[in-house]
């Protein structure tokens, strides 16, 4: 007896159709895996034989080969338990029909219970791509598979349900999506942090522009409680993003509730993290936390302290917005279209410049410290900021404070006028505009253009730094609601781009 079950497996964010061969012959009862399956799915043979057993079926006494097609590419994951008991019930005859028009994915307890298993949202997708469009898989998995349109998804509990669904005797009721959530609330909020008006602006305008951002200044001064602040300012990704985010959550196994991922992601690793945690890697690649960042906030705190190594590996993705991890066996591309935002002291000690303490670090350990940046990190840096303390008059005054909802506002107009700017543009945000763009969207009067000479003369800046104002100036002059770059504009940029002057002697 032969039977062909439908089953998939990934490799990166891309799913590829897995045929589950299972021929059965009389002989001496064995059973014999082939197909380049890994760990896990060789030790599915002993979950599927006690799952059959405990659902009420008697396991076949038969020689068993299961070939798990195409041969020549390797299979990785525990979904696909459910694909090999249903192949075994049907060629044992306990089902009678090849289910050849529907997908099976799903984990196998020993007593016949399916549990989720990870990235079934991206297994879907790749599936429909292929021309399937029924799905059997766990019943945790429901929402998270349901996002997909145009696709039947029948979710199940347990192996009796799919054996007792495929030979008609019950009917299983269809997933379907449950999408955007119409209003988030955040636990944390911008009017929580008294006076550090620069720090709001900055961040106002890293999130109308999506640029990246550094702070640097002494402890205390609120650069941690600013950025972990910054998702409550930024709009609501929209559904395409959502799809593109939950994939990379969907694979790593770190979707909440299996539902779709709404808000911008906002990951904040320690400063231990190994390059690999960052970028991502491993034998069967994985995604890193730039990719888990993916349309949302990568925030490294405490930025000296990460390995210089781990963050030179940064410089690539930031412009490209992918990441290519390298295997023998393939490439795989994750997308990380992320915004950074580091902060760090300006020393070892934590108060060089300060106006309140006195540095106790001598200039070749100031020196040693800040030169863990490296200036082609520091310039591929949108915004910098230097973070004075609080004074006691602002932390102790009753006056509101200036709000996420008030800053998301202004974000969100921004936004709106850059969207209907590159309406027809591959592009979306001013940091995004191409170098050889730029005079078309960021014109300056005589004046601007004087002011920016002798400033790029003063601080001997990069054709880099140099793009990266015009496009800073072009964010503030949208903010204030203004369609041509002003002097006032090009001058907030440049005090934008010359802190590090102070520290790293650009």
């Amino acid at each position: 007896m032969y039977s062909n079950i439908k089953t998939c497996s990934l490799f990166g964010l891309n799913g590829y159709v897995v045929d589950v061969e299972t021929d059965m012959v009389r002989g001496m009862p064995k059973i014999t895996l082939v197909g380049l399956p890994d760990l896990a799915i060789k030790e599915s043979l002993e979950r599927v034989k006690s799952a059959i057993n405990n659902s009420g079926y008697e396991f076949p006494k038969k020689r068993i080969t299961i070939n798990l097609a195409p041969a020549n590419l390797k299979k990785d994951g525990s979904q696909i338990d459910l694909a090999i008991a249903v192949g075994i019930l049907t060629a044992g005859g306990s089902i009678e029909k090849s289910p050849d028009d529907y997908v099976i994915l799903g984990e196998l307890a020993l007593d016949g219970k399916i549990y989720p298993v990870q990235g079934v949202l991206p297994m879907v997708i790749s599936m429909r791509e292929k021309g399937f469009s029924k799905f059997i898989l766990p019943y945790d998995n429901r929402k998270e598979a349901a996002i997909v349109s145009d696709v039947e998804i029948y979710p199940v509990k347990k192996l009796e349900e799919v054996a007792e669904f495929l030979l008609g005797n019950i009917s299983l009721p269809r997933a379907l999506g449950d999408f955007f959530e119409s209003d988030v609330k955040y636990d944390m909020d911008f009017s929580d942090l008294k006076g550090q008006d620069n720090l709001k602006r900055i961040l106002t305008i890293a999130a109308a522009s999506k640029g990246n951002c550094l702070f640097i200044g002494s402890p205390g001064s609120g650069k941690t409680m600013a950025a972990k602040r910054f998702p409550t300012i930024l709009p609501q990704i929209d559904f395409e993003e959502a799809i593109e985010v939950t994939k990379i959550y969907s694979v790593a196994g770190l979707l909440k509730e299996n539902s779709l991922v709404t808000t911008p992601p906002f990951r904040s690793p320690h400063h231990t993290a190994s390059a690999v945690a960052l970028i991502g890697g491993g034998s069967y690649p994985r995604p890193g936390e730039i990719s888990l960042a993916h349309k949302g906030v990568l925030f490294l705190d405490e930025l000296p302290e990460f390995s210089k190594n781990v963050l030179e590996v940064l410089r690539q993705p930031m412009e490209a917005k992918v990441i290519n991890i390298a295997r023998a066996n393939g490439t795989v591309t994750y997308p990380s279209d992320f915004q950074l935002i580091v902060a760090m002291n300006p020393c070892p000690c934590g108060y060089y410049g300060s106006k309140k303490h006195e540095c106790t670090c001598s200039p070749y350990q100031i020196q040693r410290y800040l030169s863990k940046i490296s200036h082609p990190l520091l310039d591929r840096i949108d915004l910098h900021l230097e973070v004075s303390e609080v004074d006691y008059k602002e932390i102790s005054s009753n006056t509101p404070s200036k709000s996420s909802s008030e800053m998301r506002r202004e974000v969100e107009y921004a936004r709106d006028v850059q969207k209907e700017r590159f309406v027809d543009k591959p592009f979306n945000f001013n940091a995004e505009i191409p170098d050889k763009e730029l005079s078309k969207y960021c014109k300056l009067d005589e004046a601007s253009k004087k002011i920016l000479e002798l400033s790029y003369k003063k601080y001997r800046m990069s054709a880099r730094t140099y793009n990266k104002l015009l496009k800073i100036a072009r964010t503030i002059a949208d903010l204030g609601h203004s369609s041509e770059i002003k002097e006032d504009h090009i001058l907030e940029a440049i005090q934008y781009r010359t802190v590090d002057s102070k520290f790293w002697g650009n």
